[in-house]
């Protein structure tokens, strides 16, 4: 079914039905009728490698022959929940709201996301358990109920074990989607034209399926934690099992020849392993200069940058050939004590590390990274404005980074593995962009802007030359979705707005 044809049913009458429809509370198969795929075991395969760790999703990956030869639908559920879940904390377990969501998102049919949307009142059933679809159905589908079943647990830990009861439903929004009499099928309440794509489609047909395209999510996917960066199909976890000796060799192999030797001559060695790295610069115009250093005042240039890693200030010192100093908010002790170029922690007291970014803009170049914290997504955070005090001399650069296999970032794992992460994709991407020194229209000093107004310019710049939306959340937003912790929780609907 191409989006043609499903164009074409959007001009169709919808008549009494319609009219009659949208008065009930429609009731779905979230994978038949959502999901592309028809295998269960990448879900699972996510909870095993994120809650439980390597060995664990080895030995789901070694026993999926018996999944396969018992039927996924039944008894192989069982194995795959039993494998994933067992022995898992029930307290830290944040995999449904952190990490499946993108997933999720990514193997959602256009087809079958038009067809649930003609209802405003839904209901979702699932064969997954419910601490893994509950978190995505209500956030990004916007279902009243969820019709799943709960795992077990004892002293605080899921036993792997599906609870006995029936199937039970999780607090509606809407009293009506409770009566029996209010609920209404996809298949019984739909004119034909939609029941062709939505229930009755094969499994050939669904995959089929056009993905949903990013600017149709029901709302922007901008945080999400996990380590891996792809879907852990069955040919894509062989791959990964036997990739990962020879990622983790490459990894030392990168770190240490890209931190004891000079970037002229790293780059090379580096770029035969599989690194790439881009640079670009954008010219300077008018009567100042990129490298120029104020002689009046004594200070460095201070290089302002967004945040997709932990090696963001190693990269751009690498690229600008010069040395530069760099503060961070929660790098590890073993990092900082590795890192090639000078690392300065902050405090998050405002005088103090005002303090601390002056005396190193004294002392040289400074790079500082005014989000705060990383953002995998192609949005920026919001910038803090203490760097605009501290001096005119200011150079925005804008940085991206490209990885498909591991994410060199995380919000609730260990930060200490970032860089080891990072290293153990097949070829990862760092994509620099130095723009412009700040006119002097731009800065506080001679423009006359507010530390405020200073920041919203630099993090629109950086955000025009990568083509992200700027957004208003900050760090706290972002541990708050991921961690649970530090912030008030506050829904964002509407609080990113375009660079435009």
């Amino acid at each position: 079914m191409n989006y043609s044809s499903c164009s074409k049913m959007k001009n169709v009458p919808l008549g009494h039905k319609t009219s009659l429809l949208a008065n009930k509370t429609l009731v779905f198969d979230f994978e038949g009728v959502l999901l592309r795929s028809t295998s269960l075991f990448p879900y699972f395969m996510l909870v095993a490698f994120e809650a439980g760790g390597l060995l664990r999703s080895l030995i789901l990956f070694l026993s999926y022959p018996l999944v396969w030869l018992v039927g996924e639908d039944q008894l192989g559920l069982k194995i795959m929940v039993f494998l994933s879940f067992f022995g898992i904390k029930m307290d830290t377990f944040r995999i449904g709201s952190a990490v499946l969501p993108k997933f999720f998102l990514e193997d959602v049919g256009w087809e079958g996301f038009e067809a649930v949307r003609c209802c405003e009142r839904k209901v979702a059933s699932s064969k997954l358990p419910r601490i893994m679809v509950e978190g995505f159905l209500n956030d990004y589908i916007g279902v009243e109920a969820v019709i799943a079943r709960d795992i077990k647990s004892f002293n605080g830990y899921f036993l792997g074990l599906f609870e006995n009861k029936k199937a039970s439903k999780s607090k509606t929004h809407s009293p009506e989607a409770k009566e029996g009499n209010d609920i209404k099928y996809i298949d019984q309440e739909v004119f034909p034209y939609f029941q062709k794509f939505c229930l009755t489609l094969s499994s050939d047909e669904r995959r089929n399926w056009l993905v949903l395209p990013r600017e149709r999510y029901p709302k922007p996917l901008i945080f999400h934690d996990g380590r891996l960066a792809f879907r852990p199909t069955l040919p894509s976890s062989l791959a990964f099992f036997m990739w990962l000796p020879l990622g983790l060799f490459l990894s030392i192999f990168r770190f240490i020849f890209g931190t004891a030797l000079p970037f002229n001559l790293s780059a090379p060695i580096l770029a035969f392993s599989g690194t790439r790295t881009t640079l670009s610069r954008e010219h300077e115009h008018g009567s100042f200069s990129l490298t120029q250093k104020d002689e009046e005042n004594q200070k460095g240039m201070l290089y302002v940058c967004n945040h997709r890693t932990l090696l963001d200030p190693l990269y751009i010192a690498y690229v600008l050939d010069k040395p530069l100093s760099a503060v961070t908010y929660s790098l590890s002790r073993f990092n900082e004590l590795v890192a090639p170029i000078r690392t300065i922690r902050l405090t998050r007291d405002r005088e103090k590390d005002r303090e601390t970014m002056e005396k190193l803009l004294r002392q040289g170049n400074l790079v500082v990274c005014p989000e705060g914290t990383t953002c995998r997504e192609p949005y920026l955070l919001r910038f803090s404005p203490l760097f605009a005090e501290l001096t005119d001399d200011i150079v925005p650069v804008a940085v991206d980074v490209k990885v498909s296999m591991f994410y060199g970032t995380t919000a609730s794992g260990h930060k200490c593995l970032d860089p080891v992460f990072h290293l153990m994709n097949p070829n990862p991407s760092y994509f620099v962009k130095i723009l412009k020194r700040l006119p002097p229209s731009q800065t506080c000093n001679e423009g006359g802007r507010t530390r405020i107004e200073v920041a919203n310019y630099v993090q629109h710049e950086i955000g025009n030359a990568l083509g992200f939306a700027c957004t208003s959340l900050t760090r706290k937003d972002k541990y708050m979705v991921l961690a649970g912790n530090e912030g008030v929780n506050q829904k964002h609907g509407g609080s990113f707005h375009s660079c435009q």
